[in-house]
């Protein structure tokens, strides 16, 4: 069942967020460069695997602002709907979760659109499987520091043999910041209302805490839906966590395929991300990369895109317009945007492709996407079967995003122009899912809750 939590302050302030007891790692920025490594557990016998998560409570409560030498790393633990059921939540309780999340994602890709290649009959081993009940995530600005934590959140599950290790990835952040595909990443983040940190997006107000942790007003003023007791579900948030294998060889000579010379190769590519290399957005640089723009946090977000209706200087079908279109949909009285916002986390796996390669090496590479906030349906679910994999809100209805939105060699993207607009035709697709879950990331208190349901 759902409980109905008391409201922290009127729903028309500001609320500050109870830090102390949220995860470190839930909405905190990650250090630039980083590395990092993903795990996943099975969980055999409850006692032992309520004993892990009574560890991993206090291993959880370490974050950047941490003194000693856990400084700038943490770790972030987080359990499939499998999982809590498997640790002995009680049926009452587990019934107040997201529906999407009771299903999980592999019962849901049809709607997500993981098909073909990407259906789950395709995922690696055992993403998406009944195997899969806690996921540890470790962050850390360098491999050093990323081996002390790594294996103090690994020395948690000792001495436990009803507890096993079933699957690890490791992953990083190039220093440049950019994805495999050569595009700096993770630049148009939400500012979140009570986080006490600086905004990234001055021509947009703060989102409501609620959108994103449990217990809080969200942007319509309401409480989000969260399982009772009011202890488990309170400064929790859902994560959606997906292995997306790219194909790096076949976006490059897409691309050089279809342009005269270097330089309209790069604009092609821009045109389909939204932004340059370098981060800079074609909103505020349409005609060229700059690099001193895209390096600079408090330029970098500050942008809408109101005075592109057309889509000149940004096409409405480039990836990132799509995932946020902004202010672009004001004039749509049925959207509202601030509804859809998510909190994404991109990282890197696998090794770089050497610039100019052209041809795939066979080498598995992509990112691993991790998306959190309180509404599974009406934002990660809806940005990706609605903006993501469908154009009908642009006018394009058999156009998918161009770098995710995947395609069977078909695909298409419009890129407008005066006088003639360009369409990119016979698009492979750069994008394969590998698998993935939905997960629920509690807070500490619930944390401890969960492991002392034993006694």
């Amino acid at each position: 069942m759902t409980t109905a939590p008391t409201i922290p302050g009127d729903a028309g302030q500001a609320i500050a967020l109870d830090v102390d007891d949220i995860q470190a790692g839930a909405l905190s920025e990650r250090p630039s460069p980083y590395v990092g490594r993903y795990l996943l557990l099975r969980v055999d016998d409850p006692r032992h695997g309520r004993e892990l998560v009574r560890r991993l409570a206090a291993v959880a409560a370490i974050g950047p602002d941490t003194p000693g030498s856990a400084a700038d790393a943490w770790t972030t633990v987080a359990f499939t709907y499998r999982g809590l059921e498997k640790l002995g939540v009680p049926p009452a309780s587990l019934a107040g979760f997201a529906p999407e999340f009771r299903e999980g994602m592999a019962a849901r890709a049809q709607e997500l659109g993981d098909v073909g290649e990407s259906s789950p009959e395709h995922w690696e081993e055992p993403l998406g499987s009944p195997d899969v009940h806690v996921a540890i995530s470790v962050l850390a600005p360098d491999a050093a520091r990323l081996g002390a934590v790594a294996e103090r959140a690994r020395a948690a599950s000792d001495d436990l043999g009803g507890v096993e290790v079933i699957w690890r990835q490791d992953c990083y952040q190039l220093p440049s910041g950019r994805t495999s595909f050569g595009f700096k990443d993770g630049i148009g983040q939400p500012d979140v209302e009570g986080s006490g940190r600086p905004l990234r997006n001055p021509t947009e107000e703060p989102i409501k805490a609620g959108e994103f942790v449990l217990g809080y007003p969200d942007e319509t003023g309401s409480l989000p839906p969260m399982p009772s007791p009011d202890v488990l579900g309170r400064n929790g948030t859902y994560l959606v966590f997906r292995k997306l294998h790219t194909r790096v060889a076949a976006y490059r000579r897409f691309l050089r395929e279809r342009a005269a010379d270097r330089a309209e190769e790069e604009l092609l590519g821009a045109k389909m991300v939204g932004r340059w290399p370098s981060g800079a957005p074609l909103a505020v640089a349409p005609d060229g990369d700059d690099p001193g723009l895209g390096a600079d946090p408090a330029r970098n977000n500050a942008f809408r895109y109101g005075d592109d209706r057309r889509g000149l200087k940004c096409p409405a079908g480039a990836h990132s317009r799509r995932a946020n279109p902004r202010d672009a949909l004001e004039h749509e009285m049925s959207v509202d945007t601030r509804l859809h916002r998510m909190i994404r986390r991109g990282t890197s796996y696998g090794p770089p492709l050497p610039a100019g390669v052209l041809d795939d090496d066979d080498q598995d590479r992509g990112i691993i996407f991790v998306f959190a906030g309180t509404h599974l349906d009406r934002q990660f679910e809806f940005v990706k079967t609605q903006w993501l994999n469908d154009g009908v809100f642009i006018g394009t209805p058999e156009e998918k995003d161009p770098l995710v939105g995947g395609s069977d060699g078909h695909g298409t993207f419009t890129i407008p122009h005066r006088p003639i607009r360009r369409r990119l035709t016979e698009k492979p697709p750069f994008v394969v899912t590998r698998g993935g879950d939905y997960l629920f990331a509690p807070g500490l208190r619930a944390m401890r809750w969960i492991a002392d349901l034993d006694t």
